[in-house]
């Protein structure tokens, strides 16, 4: 049985509305009748609907969305494409989202140089995120947008998350920018950048991220991509959090973080299973880290940390390579608490700043390529020949670094020394700068 709005839109009644509605350039066949372009410059969801059965372009200038509606865009036709022009906005209203929905194959998703899709976030925020009274609304969900691309928008003040992908399968997303700086000072919170769950092959490239959360945050999937990415004031870039799902084949490079709470992060859930697999993070770079340059950890609740590691969820060909940054005194370099890792290759590792000493975890036995204590020496925060007590050089290592013998003896024995607690100081400061 057809629907009414589809009776709606079948009736020539409603398509003269239609066209009236929106300025158009058409092309007529016996037949059906097609708009190459369409420009819509009032918001009403029936006519923004009819239009994406019938134009191959549609332009979206300056529009007013009516509060608690989507603007929809998830029928486009194969191959269209979407313009947005002048300044979006939404009107006022507690509830889920998302303010934008796009979906379909080999659509083309692109802004104008004036354009501006704001989400007026300030009328949202209280400092709390999702965890506040207040309902937010999620801003854009890139639901099943599959072969297309959305580039060079820029994104203003959103309520809360502002990029959901989910079902999306070989999508490109680049020169995108998200600016929520307001909610430095005016109560933005979980304000994440890219979200990303059960999609494949999603590249992420030459975009910047201003925000209160994670600027990268994995949830599920396989096969993504994150280049040439600018990021500050949120979380950092991060793989999770990860519970009951999987994550393969992420790969983070050559990207800045500043002004954020962490540098790269994974984070597996606390008692949950699934799985992290085939990881790279290489030639990330950071200043002015809060808390932790470099932090994986497997004992993620959101109320906190429990301190204790659980493996149901291992961390697997993880590759960390030239890492550069500084953390404030106050926070630590590198921390890490693990249960159930394996084949992690770390090296080119050179973050320095942080004071705060923790005790790190679960860490797999070859780790470092490098015979420099790399991993070792961040994450414990050691400092050779910087003092020594009645136990000898050594004796201070042991205390610094919270390292159990039998650890410091596998990496002895990999790098040829003796398994013994006696080599002198000169030996290791010979090491440490050969």
């Amino acid at each position: 049985m057809t629907s009414d709005l589809e009776s709606k839109m079948a009736s020539p009644a409603f398509l003269l509305i239609v066209l009236a509605s929106i300025s158009v350039m058409v092309s007529a066949s016996p037949n059906k009748l097609t708009a190459e372009s369409c420009t819509i410059t009032k918001y009403n969801a029936d006519v923004i609907l009819a239009a994406q059965a019938i134009c191959n372009e549609i332009t979206i200038k300056g529009i007013s969305v009516t509060a608690g509606e989507t603007l929809d865009l998830s029928q486009l036709k194969s191959g269209s494409k979407v313009i947005f022009d002048g300044t979006i906005t939404w009107e006022y209203a507690e509830w889920r989202g998302p303010l934008l929905r796009i979906s379909g194959e080999y659509i083309e998703v692109t802004g104008t140089a004036d354009h501006v899709l704001d989400g007026r976030g300030h009328l949202w925020w209280d400092g709390l995120g999702g965890a506040g009274a207040k309902q937010k609304p999620r801003f854009f969900s890139p639901n099943g947008l599959n072969s297309s691309e959305i580039s060079n928008l820029y994104i203003k003040n959103t309520p809360i998350h502002v990029f959901q992908i989910t079902n999306c399968d070989d999508l490109m997303i680049q020169n995108v920018t998200i600016d929520n700086r307001d909610g430095d000072t005016k109560g933005g919170h979980n304000t994440d950048g890219f979200d990303i769950g059960n999609s494949r092959n999603v590249t992420i490239r030459h975009s910047r991220v201003y925000n209160q959360d994670d600027c990268l945050a994995v949830k599920s999937g396989k096969n993504y991509h994150f280049l040439n990415n600018f990021c500050s004031g949120g979380h950092g870039i991060s793989i999770g959090s990860v519970g009951n799902v999987s994550i393969e084949s992420v790969y983070m490079l050559n990207s800045h973080v500043e002004n954020s709470s962490n540098g790269i992060r994974i984070k597996t859930i606390y008692g949950e299973v699934g799985s992290v697999s085939n990881i790279l993070f290489e030639n990330i770079s950071f200043t002015n880290i809060t808390d932790y340059g470099i932090i994986i950890e497997a004992d993620y609740l959101n109320g906190g940390p429990t301190g204790v590691p659980t493996g149901g969820v291992p961390i697997t060909d993880l590759t960390i390579k030239n890492i550069t940054g500084t953390v404030l005194e106050t926070g630590s370099n590198v921390y890490v608490l693990v249960k159930s890792a394996s084949n992690w290759k770390c090296s080119e590792i050179d973050i320095t700043g942080g004071k705060v000493t923790k005790e790190c975890q679960g860490i797999p036995p070859d780790s470092v390529d490098s015979p420099k204590f790399e991993l070792l020496q961040k994450p414990c925060q050691m400092e050779f020949g910087a003092k020594q007590d009645s136990s000898g050089f050594l004796g201070m290592l042991r205390i610094e670094c919270r390292l159990k013998q039998r650890v410091f003896s596998q990496l002895l024995q990999k790098w040829k020394f003796p398994r013994t607690w006696s080599l002198a100081p000169v030996q290791l400061q010979s090491l440490r700068n050969p």
